[in-house]
C-alpha cells in the first residue's frame, strides 16, 4: 500500500499465512513422511517381484522340450517365491502321479528316501480338490502323512495345481520359505506362474507330439516300402523293431494267432528279455490279447496287475505298466496282436502315440495279407509246375516203359526154347507194371487238386494214409491202377475209405511192422485193395471184431474180407468188392 513501510507489510503477510495453515505436531508429519516412504519401498518391491514374474515366466515358456519345461517351472518357483524346496508331480491316467519332477533334494538323499511319491496326503489333496494349499506348519494339518526316514525336514508348505487348458496336468509343490511362512502374495504369484507354465506345457506338449508324428511316418514310408519289396527283412520284424525306438518303450512284441484262435504265438519281440518271448504260445483267454482279437479295437492301460486289468503276456518276463495292444487285422478278423509296453512307473502313453501306433498295426495288417498272397502265388507256381512235371512224366516216362515192356514180352514169347529166361523176362515186365503204377501215383500226388476234385475215391485214399501215417511212424507204399477217377456210388466210397484206415489203423496197433504196401486196382467192375505189411502177423484172425466189420461191408457189395499170412512175413489184407 502507498505510504505504508514495507516492514509493516511484511508484518500483515505472516499474519496471514499463520492464520491459513493450521498447527500440526512435527511427530505427526514424520509419521506420514514414514507411511509415505513404507508404500513406496512396498511398491518398488511389488514392482520387483512382478519383475521376478516375468522373468520366471520368460525362463519356463523360453523352451520346447516338454522335460526341460517342467525342471524349469519348479525352479522358476523356487526362486520367485524363496522356497528352499519344490516339485512338480504329474497326474497319470490311474490319478496318481506318473512323475515327480523335483529340485532342492540331492541325488544322495534321493537314493535315501526310496520310491517318489505315489500322491498320498497334502500331495493326494491337491489331486483329488485341485485348489491352493498354503500351510506354515505341515504338521498341523490333518491330512499330512509325515515323511519316509531319510526325507529332510520341511515346515511351511504352498501348492498350487497347474492347469494344461481345462485339464489339471498336475501340482505344483514348494516347501520351507526363507521367510519362515509363504504369504498369500506368494501365493498369488504362484498361481500367476502356474498359469504361464500351463501354456508352456501345452506348447511343449504340441512340439513334442509333432516330432513324434514325424517320426513316426517316417518309420511308415520305410514300413510301406518294405511291404512292397519281395527281399530283406520280414515286415512284421521290421515293425517291431521300429516300435520300440519310436514308442520308447521297453518291450514290443508281434503274436499270431494258432488255428484254433485260443492261443497266439509270439514271432518277434525287441526289448528286454525278448528272446524269452519269441516262439512261444500264450493263451488268450483272460488276457488282453483277448480283449483286443474279440472286440477288434486298440486297448490301453496304465498299470498290468490292477484288480481292474486282465493280464499280459509280456508280464511274464517284465514288471510292466503302461501298455498298448492293437489288433492285426486280416479280411475278415483279427489275425494276430502287436504289443507296446513299457515298466511299471514310466510316463503313461499318449493318446497320439495310441492312434500312430494303431497306423503300424494297419501296416502289419497289410503285411500279413501280402503275405497270405504271395504263398498262394507261390504255392499256384509250384502246382503248375508240378503239373508240367505229371505231364512229361505221364506223355514220355510212361509211354516209353509200355513199349519197352512190349518189346520185352514180345521177346520172351519167341524163347520157347529157353523157358526160364522166357519166366525173367515175364518177371521183369511185371516189375515194369509196377514202377508204372508207382508212376501214375506219383503222377497224381503231384498234380492234387490241380488235376481232380477233392470228393474223388484216389484223393480220398491218400488223405487216409496221410492221416494215419503218424502213428504208423512211416509213410505207406501207395499205388494205383484203373479208373479210380470215376464217380462212385456214396455207400463204395465210404467202405473204401473206412477199409484203408481201419486195415492201417489195425497194423499200427498190433503189426509191430516197418513196411506197408497199399494196392488199390480197378479191373472189370471188381475194386480190390491189398494192404501188405511185414510185422509180426496176426495170430486168429476170425476172433477180431475189426474184420468182421470189414467182411460185413465188403458182403454188402459182392465181394469178401480175407486176411493170411504174407509170403515173406507178415500180414495180406485183401478187400475185393464189385463197383457195380
Amino acid at each position: 500500500m502507498a505510504g505504508v513501510p514495507s516492514s509493516t507489510v511484511e508484518f500483515v503477510d505472516r499474519e496471514e499465512a499463520d492464520q491459513r495453515i493450521p498447527e500440526v505436531p512435527r511427530l505427526e508429519i514424520d509419521e506420514l513422511i514414514d507411511q509415505f516412504l513404507d508404500r513406496a519401498h512396498e511398491l518398488k518391491r511389488a514392482r520387483g517381484r512382478v519383475w521376478e514374474l516375468l522373468r520366471s515366466i520368460q525362463a519356463v515358456t523360453g523352451d520346447l522340450s516338454l522335460e526341460r519345461v517342467l525342471r524349469r517351472i519348479v525352479e522358476a518357483a523356487c526362486e520367485l517365491v524363496g522356497a528352499q524346496y519344490g516339485a512338480l508331480g504329474v497326474i497319470g491316467h490311474d490319478r496318481g502321479l506318473e512323475q515327480f519332477i523335483y529340485v532342492g533334494v540331492d541325488g544322495q538323499t534321493a537314493k535315501s528316501i526310496g520310491d517318489l511319491p505315489e500322491g498320498k496326503g497334502l500331495l493326494g489333496a491337491l489331486i483329488s480338490d485341485p485348489r491352493p494349499i498354503r500351510l506354515r506348519h505341515m504338521g498341523d494339518d490333518d491330512r499330512s502323512v509325515g515323511f519316509p526316514p531319510g526325507h529332510p525336514d520341511m515346515d511351511s508348505f504352498l501348492g498350487v495345481p497347474v492347469r494344461v487348458r481345462d485339464e489339471v496336468y498336475g501340482n505344483l509343490y514348494l516347501a520351507n520359505s526363507e521367510n519362515g511362512e509363504f504369504s498369500a502374495d506368494d501365493e498369488e504369484l504362484v498361481v500367476a506362474l502356474a498359469l504361464a507354465a500351463g501354456t508352456a506345457i501345452s506348447n511343449a506338449r504340441l512340439y513334442r507330439e509333432a516330432e513324434l508324428r514325424q517320426r513316426w511316418l517316417e518309420a511308415s514310408a520305410e514300413v510301406q516300402e518294405q511291404l512292397l519289396s519281395t527281399s530283406g527283412e520280414d515286415p512284421l520284424r521290421t515293425i517291431a523293431r521300429k516300435s520300440i525306438v519310436i514308442a520308447d518303450a521297453d518291450l514290443v512284441t508281434v503274436g499270431l494267432l494258432t488255428p484254433a484262435r485260443d492261443e497266439f504265438v509270439v514271432e518277434f519281440a525287441f526289448g528286454e528279455r525278448a528272446d524269452e518271448l519269441v516262439a512261444q504260445r500264450f493263451p488268450l483267454p483272460g488276457t488282453i490279447g483277448e480283449r483286443v482279437i474279440v472286440g477288434g479295437q486298440p486297448y490301453m492301460t496304465g498299470i498290468i496287475g490292477d484288480p481292474d486289468f486282465p493280464g499280459s503276456h509280456v508280464a511274464s518276463v517284465i514288471e510292466v505298466g503302461p501298455l498298448i495292444s492293437l489288433p492285426l487285422r486280416g479280411n475278415e478278423e483279427p489275425r494276430g496282436l502287436l504289443t507296446v509296453a513299457r515298466k511299471r512307473g514310466r510316463q503313461a502313453f499318449s493318446d497320439t502315440e495310441v492312434s500312430m501306433a494303431a497306423v503300424f498295426a494297419s501296416h502289419a495288417s497289410v503285411a500279413l495279407e501280402l503275405a497270405d498272397v504271395r504263398a498262394a502265388e507261390q504255392r499256384m507256381i509250384m502246382l503248375e509246375d508240378r503239373d508240367r512235371i505229371a505231364r512229361d512224366l505221364h506223355d514220355h516216362v510212361i509211354q516209353e516203359l509200355f513199349a519197352i515192356g512190349l518189346s520185352i514180352e514180345g521177346a520172351a514169347g519167341q524163347l520157347h526154347s529157353h523157358p526160364e529166361l522166357a519166366q525173367r523176362l515175364h518177371s521183369r515186365v511185371e516189375d515194369l507194371d509196377r514202377a508204372i503204377r508207382r508212376i501214375r501215383t506219383s503222377i497224381f500226388e503231384l498234380r492234387g487238386n490241380v488235376a481232380i476234385s477233392r470228393e474223388g475215391l484216389r484223393q480220398s485214399i491218400l488223405e487216409v494214409v496221410s492221416d494215419v501215417t503218424p502213428a504208423l511212424g512211416f509213410a505207406p507204399n501207395v499205388t494205383f491202377a484203373g479208373l479210380l477217377d470215376l464217380e462212385f456210388d456214396e455207400s463204395l466210397t465210404a467202405d473204401v475209405i473206412a477199409t484203408v484206415r481201419e486195415t492201417l489203423t489195425n497194423v499200427a496197433k498190433h503189426a509191430h511192422a516197418t513196411s506197408v504196401k497199399v494196392d488199390v486196382e480197378i479191373v472189370h467192375n471188381e475194386l480190390t485193395i491189398n494192404v501188405v505189411d511185414n510185422g509180426v502177423g496176426i495170430d486168429n484172425p476170425g476172433r477180431a471184431s475189426g474184420i468182421a466189420n470189414l467182411s460185413a461191408r465188403a458182403h454188402n457189395h459182392r465181394g469178401s474180407f480175407v486176411v493170411a499170412p504174407a509170403p515173406g512175413g507178415g500180414t495180406v489184407a485183401s478187400w475185393k468188392v464189385m463197383t457195380r
